[in-house]
């Protein structure tokens, strides 16, 4: 295991040798210590998969439906989740790299000690997603995704793209926000009570301010 820190967040990560895994192709097999790489399960129904200690590679798992099951101390990086639905999972100690996420629709999954680093999720959408632990978004796309009834204490976000970002009942407290631009961030107050942000933000927090208190700013 590595560790990593983001902000303040420090996140315990997998470091894995490819020469100690083996090739695996079917989901339905023992994704233990299994090395993913060229194949697709695009489409695919995969339920209560169990994913340990394994390193996925340039897969396309588009418009794949996950009920249930874990991804743990695991790698990701280059996978197409796009339209994919994720629901009812759990995923730690898990490091995303280079994954594209548009589309998807993450359902009371639940996220410990993960990294999503250089990741896409426009239209993405995040219902009762948790954070039981260290979780950071680093260089991430988020244009027009959607975030619903999430709990998100103390997550920490860098160089980020919250373009129409949406918040709806989201609690955030701790999260940190700093180094992002908060340009039309579409979210009431409530969403932001207790985040961290820089002294560089307060032109843009002021700018959600106006536009959620209905403010009517004039020349003169």
């Amino acid at each position: 295991m590595r560790t990593t820190t983001i902000g303040d967040v420090k996140i315990l990560l997998p470091d894995l040798d490819p020469e100690d895994l083996d090739d695996a192709h079917d989901p339905a097999s023992d994704l233990t210590e299994a090395r993913i790489e060229g194949v697709t399960w695009r489409g695919a129904q995969i339920d209560d998969v169990s994913i340990r200690g394994s390193r996925i590679a340039g897969e396309d798992f588009g418009e794949s439906t996950w009920d249930s099951g874990t991804i743990w101390g695991s790698e990701i990086t280059r996978t197409d989740f796009s339209g994919a639905a994720l629901s009812g999972f759990t995923l730690e100690r898990c490091a995303f790299t280079g994954s594209r996420f548009t589309g998807t629709r993450l359902v009371d999954v639940r996220l410990k000690d993960v990294l999503f680093d250089g990741c896409r999720f426009d239209y993405a959408t995040f219902e009762r997603v948790v954070a039981a632990g260290a979780v950071a978004f680093s260089d991430c796309t988020f244009t027009n995704a959607t975030w619903s009834s999430c709990r998100l204490l103390r997550i920490a976000f860098r160089s980020c793209q919250l373009t129409n970002l949406e918040l709806q009942s989201c609690q955030l407290q701790g999260a940190d926000l700093r180094g992002n631009r908060l340009h039309d961030l579409k979210a009431a107050l409530a969403n932001l009570n207790g985040v961290i942000l820089h002294q560089d933000q307060l032109s843009e927090l002021i700018q959600l301010v106006i536009e959620d208190q209905r403010i009517d700013v004039r020349a003169d």
